[in-house]
């Protein structure tokens, strides 16, 4: 009796452990406990069948501004991105793929590429947030987990008070709960009031019945719409011209994949809502494509026959990760121009290994350099702004490392620098090797010895050429930077950081920054590669923190190309000023060649102030492109057109002005990036302004310090810059003024003293997230930008709204 007893226990047990082994390898499944059955009739849920649903005018502009506005992108909650038919398909996942504790690589789970059934997605640990069981009414709706959070929303409106409460967690790198439909019960019953949309507030009785109605029908989403046959015409052109058989062709298509994969591709002409993406294929152009999943752009494609395609880009376009890229006829005579006119020779094509992945300088030596640096130069705004966003979404290891506020600026590719010889460049590409995929996830000696050393005799090298020239007079020196040809507005760039993520302007925006970077080809080309070719989000901690270091190198270097137009005696303490505190133990660690700082290169200034001499000399000479560059900022194009009353525009200017003077102090409890909407009783000529609180930091170092932790020398150097467009992709709140009221909001924001303060500030402009005017505000907005850059808008990210 005690055998079978013991047998059966051991059996049960078995049993047991078999269930839990099945759990893991399909983490698709649900635990037996589901949702309790709908409260709906028969005659509603009738109702809600026959209802007719036009999914592309009614539900999919509400999701994109309901739902995709904080499911948008990798940095999405539970990874669930709202923002496709696949992403909903897809569903959700309890991994993270921004997790700042993770050490080991996680397998990348990049929507369209790593996987492209539900099935698949399943098996990488992805679940449903849509009926999988049943197709009928009730089922379509009882086993919806977007359905079930969605009405929890309405069964438990959040209050509509000042603030939110504490038990809402809105941090940044918050612990996520990512409930599968079958643990639904449990959350709700700990979070009632965390039902979507997520700490905003609901959607209206037509909204929720629209969205029920559609889920209820079996959430059905129309087939693409086809390319026009005009449109396949450019893109089998284009198509044509990048797969060509010869080896030049094959590596300056190569080199284009690599510097364009992450690009939203436009053709001029077109809709300026299509876009595409340039894909590496197993199949040959008019065949459907498939795709090559390759974790980075540089790694071998696996096959020995690939092709280059492009294909549509089907999900809605969030403004963190929208890099647009115009192809069009010129800019296929400016790629042959570039890269075809030019008398030189590939004999062999470097190969796909290891050795050469992370050195682009050896991959691609037979294309001459300066037609390298003239590509990035004609879109070096589409460039900076890849190593702002990144292609991941979020930027904030790259941004750990840079000022709040910088200018960027480019040295001629048409001077005699040593940096735009294509020799000097051969010779020195061993010694511009940048951060290999580390298999060791801690292997910081290879990056303080390999790395380093390499860097410091690159930059022995160019001052070895630096000791031989020169000086040169203030105005000539400036001949040396590049005036974007006196049409390019991107030749001058404005960077702006908000924490963990980032915007590029055109022009100089503000007042003098603390820093400018002078940037040359191959500074250019290694942040193109060490922040987006080669970056993997998905990999090791090794990998993460040796980017974040070698970034620094990247930084100094530009910091110091601006550093030697000053006068040689000024040098050192500007330069000690900027590297205080940890950013000092920066430059102790990684101790760069000092003689240039004691050779004069430019002469002629006439103030005790040289930086701020050298930036006005700078802004002089970026003259002819500043309109360009303003209407850039405006409306995304060369020549923009405003409806606005002068008189009114001149008075709001003149208020904000006064805004943007703020320093220190009255700037503490001021967010990162603010929108305003200045109402003048018309809705079509209401203003929008972006105030950008700039922090001043000692310690953005990298990885010495967090970047959040501020001592109050640094606070009473903030300073605040304004404009008069929307700036940044994740606005931390809005502002609502009526034109009347102007003066008395840029007063009352001056006055600010403290916390206090501020709250009654918010209390009479602020739209928090309980205002049951949010969504109309944000509406607004969205509806601005795209108005105003009909190519360049997509949808502003709500997850780092404040709970003011």
């Amino acid at each position: 009796m005690k055998s079978l007893l013991k047998h059966k226990k051991l059996s049960l047990l078995a049993g047991i452990g078999l269930l839990a082994i099945l759990l893991q390898i399909f983490p698709g499944s649900d635990s037996a406990e589901i949702p309790p059955p709908l409260a709906l009739d028969q005659k509603t849920l009738d109702h809600l069948l026959s209802e007719k649903i036009d999914y592309r005018h009614q539900v999919k502009p509400l999701l994109d501004k309901r739902c995709v506005v904080c499911h948008g992108c990798y940095d999405a909650p539970c990874q669930l991105k709202l923002s496709s038919s696949e992403g909903q398909q897809r569903g959700a996942s309890k991994t993270r793929v921004y997790e700042p504790r993770r050490i080991e690589r996680i397998d990348p789970t990049r929507l369209f590429i790593d996987a492209k059934t539900p099935q698949q997605w399943r098996e990488k640990g992805f679940y449903p947030i849509l009926n999988e069981k049943n197709n009928n009414t009730k089922d379509n709706l009882q086993y919806s987990l977007l359905y079930q959070m969605l009405l929890l929303k309405q069964q438990h409106p959040q209050p509509a008070t000042t603030k939110l409460p504490e038990d809402f967690s809105l941090e940044l790198d918050r612990k996520q709960s990512c409930p599968r439909i079958g643990e639904f019960n449990r959350f709700r019953r700990d979070h009632p009031l965390w039902g979507m949309p997520y700490a905003m507030p609901g959607l209206d009785k037509a909204q929720h019945q629209l969205l029920v109605s559609w889920l209820a029908q079996g959430a059905k989403v129309p087939a693409a719409q086809p390319v026009s046959p005009e449109l396949q015409q450019q893109i089998n052109h284009w198509e044509q011209f990048l797969n060509q058989p010869d080896n030049r062709h094959k590596l300056v298509s190569r080199y284009l994949y690599e510097h364009l994969f992450h690009a939203h591709l436009h053709f001029k002409g077109s809709s300026p809502r299509q876009f595409f993406r340039l894909i590496r294929s197993h199949t040959a152009p008019a065949s459907p494509a498939d795709e090559i999943a390759t974790e980075r752009p540089t790694d071998a494609p696996g096959v020995k026959d690939f092709y280059y395609r492009i294909i549509p880009y089907q999900a809605t376009i969030v403004i963190k990760n929208h890099l647009v890229y115009e192809l069009s006829e010129r800019r296929m005579q400016r790629f042959n121009e570039l890269f075809f006119k030019p008398d030189y020779r590939v004999n062999t094509l470097p190969p796909y290994n290891k050795e050469n992945a992370f050195n682009p300088f050896e991959v691609y030596a037979a294309i001459p350099a300066v037609s390298r640096y003239r590509f990035m130069l004609d879109d070096a705004a589409f460039f900076i702004d890849g190593f702002i966003k990144g292609p991941v979404c979020r930027g904030q290891l790259a941004l750990n490392v840079i000022e709040d506020r910088f200018w960027v600026v480019f040295f001629d590719p048409d001077k005699p620098i040593i940096t735009n010889d294509s020799h000097f460049l051969q010779q020195m590409a061993p010694q511009l090797q940048l951060p290999e995929d580390l298999n060791k996830n801690l292997d910081i000696f290879r990056i303080w010895t390999d790395y380093w050393k390499g860097q410091l005799q690159y930059m022995e090298s160019k001052q070895n050429w630096l000791q031989k020239i020169g000086p040169y007079r203030l105005e000539s020196a400036m001949n040396y930077i590049w005036d974007g040809d006196g049409h390019n507005p991107a030749a001058a760039l404005t960077v702006f950081r908000h924490f963990d993520s980032g915007s590029v302007a055109y022009g100089l925006l503000g007042d003098d920054p603390e820093t400018t970077w002078i940037i040359d080809f191959p500074l250019f080309e290694r942040i193109h590669y060490l922040l987006v070719a080669d970056f993997n989000i998905f990999g090791n901690i090794g990998h993460r923190l040796s980017t974040r270091i070698y970034m620094d190198f990247l930084r100094m270097e530009g910091e110091d190309a601006f550093l030697a137009f000053l006068p040689a005696s000024k040098r050192k303490a500007i330069r000690d000023q900027w590297y205080i505190g940890q950013r000092e133990d920066i430059k102790k660690l990684f101790a760069a060649p000092q003689q240039w700082l004691s050779k004069e290169l430019v002469t002629g200034y006439k103030t005790s102030q040289p930086q701020h001499e050298l930036n006005q000399h700078i802004q002089r000479h970026m003259k002819k492109i500043k309109p360009v560059a303003t209407n850039m900022n405006h409306c995304g194009g060369t020549d923009c057109h405003s409806s606005l009353d002068n008189n009114l525009q001149k008075k709001v200017d003149q208020a904000m002005q006064k805004i943007a003077q703020l320093k220190g102090a009255q700037l503490h409890a001021f967010p990162d990036v603010a929108f305003v909407r200045v109402e003048t009783g018309q809705h079509h000529t209401d203003m929008a302004y972006t105030l950008i609180r700039n922090k001043a930091y000692k310690n953005v170092t990298s990885f010495l310090a967090d970047a959040r932790e501020r001592d109050r020398a640094d606070i009473e150097k903030d300073t605040m810059t304004v404009v008069n467009w929307l700036e940044g992709f994740y606005p931390n709140f809005f502002f609502k003024v009526h034109i009347d009221e102007i003066e008395e909001f840029a007063h009352l924001c001056a006055a600010i003293k403290n916390r206090e303060d501020y709250t009654r500030f918010v209390d009479r402009y602020g739209v928090r997230r309980t205002n049951p005017a949010f969504w109309e505000m944000a509406d607004w907005f969205q509806d601005r930008q795209l108005h105003d850059k009909p190519l360049q808008a997509g949808l502003f990210d709500l997850n780092r709204y404040h709970n003011l």
